[in-house]
């Protein structure tokens, strides 16, 4: 689909991470062996950053930034595309098909995927990514 390309924030409509948001890292109009449908490579949060106020010590402004990212294959049909991008350098590369093989590689690449967007959350940018969608 020409309007689900990299970087293109989505939510999911059905499943374990149903009203999570992901961003799109690769899609995939044509399938592949293992997926023969239409699908895309998303890294997500599974648990969104706590609020923060001034008050708060830097220890506890620290843990409460914390998020906590899943990486998984999704069909089209359970992604729900927003008007939103972000733009994580370098994760393209990261998230591959092969990831998803061995859990080592998975779990480097959630490693990689969890600095990416504390990182991103910590300088304030793409506010609305970073909030769930219900409180």
């Amino acid at each position: 689909m020409k309007f689900l390309k990299v970087g293109r924030v989505a939510i999911i409509t059905r499943g374990r991470y149903a009203g999570k948001k992901v961003v799109i890292i690769q899609p995939l109009d044509t399938g592949s062996k293992s997926h023969p449908f239409p699908h895309a490579l998303v890294a997500g949060i599974e648990r969104y950053p706590s609020q923060i106020t001034r008050r708060m010590s830097k220890k506890r402004q620290e843990k409460r930034s914390k998020v906590k990212p899943f990486i998984k294959t999704i069909n089209y049909n359970h992604l729900m595309p927003t008007r939103y991008t972000l733009e994580l350098e370098g994760l393209k590369g990261v998230v591959t098909n092969d990831t998803f093989k061995e859990v080592s590689q998975r779990e480097d690449a959630k490693k990689t995927v969890k600095r990416a967007l504390e990182e991103r959350y910590t300088s304030g940018k793409n506010r609305w990514f970073f909030t769930p969608l219900r409180f």
